[in-house]
């Protein structure tokens, strides 16, 4: 299929053409047409899989006959809620790219930023609003957003905005909303918290499905490495300098541990930049925008920071603690091989890991190639101690029974 066949304004299909998108997605082509048809869709797929283009084309599209409003009449009538403020960022930057020669207007309110620019630009009308929760709450009590006219309703990265804390705000926004809205709810997976949303919230979804083995880019080299966790800085250096090459992406757990490699990159000159929560806003756009425009090489980053970034032509991918969640393995490797090109993932697993790659490999069923050819390999004891025996070979016990008999007792 190619997205001319789908009936989509030839304002919109101009745009997607300068973007060099020509055969839509699995999940777009699914998506779509639900969509367009008014119906409520609830969306799992992997990242990397284009779902932000499933709903902010078919969005555009809706919307079309009540784009020439004057700005100061116009009034949201899409809301698009995201976890994080980078894929807020992301989603705006595809609408602005998809609705280019059209006149609807799209902002992005979030938290870290100065208030004042966003009641502004509100203040002046928006077709699409794209949103955080706690910013978009703020908003609203203090008077700078109305959404009675909000008639398409996205709730993105649904799973991720659940593990956030973030189930209240969801469910009090969407309730600010009127009763006849469209809802779409996209997610990664559907866990059981999705899951019990999604009932409580949508009437009578339509469902679409993408599995994990079908967006496990086949593009994807995928190594594995097992190795002393002490080890994994010094491994992660080797392999830097000797076999990975281009834009690299490397997957931390803890923000703790985001800070500690980046310090011992940049102490080995390498250019290096770093996301993660406790970065403010501009530190952290400024740091993927370096990273986009090559400005670095090396970008380090949490997996709530790293969620929903779409960074083309990643090179690698190091996995330098295995995610305890198998989804979020394919999250990370998928940020590679983005639009039929290829890419590599390195995954470092220390003993305490072996257990997330069995359910890893369960889930993209097929084992990851072990690579036992590295300088830190785990080192097996070349002979096992045998425990003296202390025991007598004639003596069940340390006290024969006829000395247990002889005993006294003093009860």
């Amino acid at each position: 299929m190619q997205f001319s066949e789908l009936p989509l304004d030839k304002t919109i299909l101009k745009a997607v053409t300068e973007a060099r998108f020509h055969k839509p997605t699995l999940v777009q082509q699914k998506t779509i047409p639900l969509v367009l048809k008014r119906k409520n869709v609830l969306v799992s797929a992997q990242t990397g899989t284009g779902k932000t283009a499933a709903f902010a084309l078919p969005i555009l599209q809706l919307l079309l006959d009540k784009q020439d409003a004057k700005k100061d009449e116009k009034r949201i009538k899409s809301l698009i809620v995201t976890p994080t403020r980078e894929l807020a960022i992301q989603v705006l930057e595809n609408f602005k790219k998809f609705g280019k020669y059209t006149n609807l207007r799209t902002t992005a309110v979030f938290g870290g930023v100065s208030l004042e620019p966003q009641k502004e630009i509100l203040a002046k009308g928006v077709d699409i609003l794209i949103a955080t929760p706690g910013r978009l709450i703020d908003l609203y009590l203090q008077g700078n957003i109305d959404l009675n006219s909000v008639g398409i309703f996205v709730l993105d990265e649904a799973d991720l905005m659940l593990d956030m804390g973030f189930i209240k705000d969801v469910k009090r926004i969407e309730s600010l909303c009127p009763k006849t809205k469209q809802i779409l709810l996209f997610s990664a997976t559907i866990p059981e918290k999705v899951a019990h949303l999604a009932k409580t919230t949508l009437n009578i979804p339509i469902k679409v499905e993408i599995n994990p083995e079908e967006t496990t880019a086949k593009n994807i080299g995928q190594l594995l490495y097992y190795l002393p966790k002490k080890n994994k800085t010094d491994l992660c250096l080797h392999l830097l300098r000797n076999t990975i090459n281009g834009k690299i992406i490397i997957f931390r757990r803890t923000k703790f541990g985001v800070d500690k490699l980046e310090q011992t990159l940049l102490k080995n000159s390498y250019q290096v930049v770093s996301i993660h929560g406790d970065k403010s806003q501009l530190i952290r756009n400024k740091a993927i925008e370096d990273f986009k425009n090559k400005k670095t090489s090396i970008l380090i980053a949490t997996d709530v920071a790293a969620r929903g970034i779409d960074i083309t032509n990643v090179d690698a991918i190091i996995n330098f603690d295995i995610p305890n969640v198998a989804e979020t393995y394919v999250h990370r490797i998928g940020r590679t091989a983005r639009a039929g090109k290829s890419g590599i993932a390195f995954s470092f697993c220390s003993p305490d890991e072996n257990g997330y790659i069995k359910t890893i490999e369960i889930l993209i069923e097929k084992p990851i190639k072990v690579i036992e050819d590295h300088p830190y390999p785990i080192s097996k004891p070349k002979h096992k101690k045998k425990q003296l025996n202390t025991i007598s070979k004639h003596k069940k016990g340390r006290k024969s029974t006829a000395s247990k008999k002889k005993k006294k007792r003093w009860y």
